[in-house]
């Protein structure tokens, strides 16, 4: 009798440890959200369109929440780990990084490639026998190398409401690594895979973005992209000549100006739609 009532406290005490809440309360709100659709939108409301290219750096303080945690902390994932996550689990899917017109379909095995994931042999030297052993190693996949993102957007005045709107089309992870070059360290970019931002919103909502002002309205990473939370700069816009883009033709600080002038001729449309 005992025996039975020590079984049965046991079974109570795992049963309550499952269901331990690692807060004052259960959060309900993200992990049940769906992302907004967007408003229906007719070609012939398009009265005017430019698509443009523009890069995210993590290392900015104001891009931190989408860089943090390296590792998942407390449910907390980084936009990498929660795009790794969407393709593993959630059927998320990926395209080569050879072109952003998504026509090249890829799976796990491309993302592990384009990171130098996997396993490999390495040759070890037995320091009591001189005995060369070989040795297999796995290697996974650094999420903190990708210190930016590349974003491909399309702005357009939309005639029905009078005002200019942009939709965010892609997301490229860039991975940035450093190569000590004859005792020069060098930085190396590297364009991993394309994800379609309209399938990834269902994975964005249900994710919530660090809110370091306030921990109890955190944002998704929808929401974050949506309301365009993020410092970033035009990388290149769509051009006559092939796409190029501007480090093509603008050097240094006037690739910055170039960035600007682009900007400031978007929101110089706008405001030409309007008469006074």
């Amino acid at each position: 009798m005992i025996v039975s009532v020590a079984f049965v406290f046991s079974g109570m005490e795992k049963s309550t440890a499952q269901f331990v809440n690692d807060g004052i309360y259960v959060k309900e709100n993200a992990p049940g959200r769906k992302p907004l659709p967007y408003p229906y939108l007719r070609e012939a409301d398009v009265y005017w369109q430019k698509r443009i290219w523009r890069i995210i750096d993590l290392r900015e303080k104001m891009n931190h929440p989408l860089y943090y945690p390296t590792t998942p902390i407390g449910g907390r994932l980084s936009l990498f780990d929660l795009i790794l996550w969407g393709v593993k689990n959630a059927g998320l899917q990926v395209y080569s990084a050879d072109d952003d017109e998504f026509k090249v379909p890829v799976g796990y095995n491309y993302i592990e490639s384009q990171f130098g994931a996997g396993t490999d042999t390495i040759e070890i030297t037995n320091s009591q026998t001189g005995e060369i052993i070989r040795k297999v190693v796995e290697k996974g996949i650094n999420s903190d190398e990708v210190k930016q993102y590349l974003i491909k957007e399309d702005w357009y005045f939309d005639r029905k409401y009078s005002m200019m709107k942009v939709r965010i089309i892609g997301i490229c992870p860039i991975r940035i690594t450093e190569e000590d070059v004859n005792g020069v360290i060098t930085q190396r970019k590297k364009l991993t895979f394309w994800i379609y931002f309209d399938e990834a919103r269902r994975i964005f909502a249900n994710n919530e973005v660090y809110n370091p002002k306030n921990e109890a309205q955190r944002l998704t990473f929808d929401d974050y992209f949506q309301q365009r939370l993020f410092s970033s700069y035009i990388f290149k816009e769509s051009n006559v000549y092939n796409n190029r883009i501007i480090t093509q033709y603008a050097n240094g600080i006037y690739s910055l100006y170039e960035s600007d002038r682009i900007k400031n001729e978007i929101a110089n449309i706008e405001q030409d739609m309007w008469e006074y």
